[in-house]
């Protein structure tokens, strides 16, 4: 299992169309990848504790995780394509999951 820290950027948060970006991404990979707040905040999904984190090929998941800009997630992946998982979803959130003209945080 690899775990990775990530900060949404993008001044709009993780909002419908990022979270469709992401699940897109992250299920493309056979690991198992799940996200959880680092900060605390937004009270878990259903079926979810706050230390399990969601499961990130979900998109309701996703999006009850509200993440706006600031937020800090971690991202866990684990199975055999785990290292391209985690590379692939921190590349999304460092290029604001490339909504350029939305702007994002510095």
């Amino acid at each position: 299992m690899i775990a990775r820290q990530v900060l949404v950027k993008a001044r709009l948060g993780l909002h419908a169309r990022a979270a469709a970006r992401l699940v897109r991404v992250a299920s493309g990979f056979q690991s198992r990848v799940v996200l959880r707040r680092a900060d605390g905040g937004a009270a878990a999904p259903v079926g979810a504790t706050s230390d399990q984190g969601v499961d990130a090929k979900s998109i309701l998941s996703v999006l009850m995780l509200a993440a706006t800009c600031g937020t800090q997630l971690e991202v866990r992946a684990e199975g055999i394509d785990e290292d391209a998982a985690i590379n692939a979803i921190d590349e999304l959130f460092a290029e604001s999951f490339g909504e350029t003209g939305q702007g994002s945080a510095k």
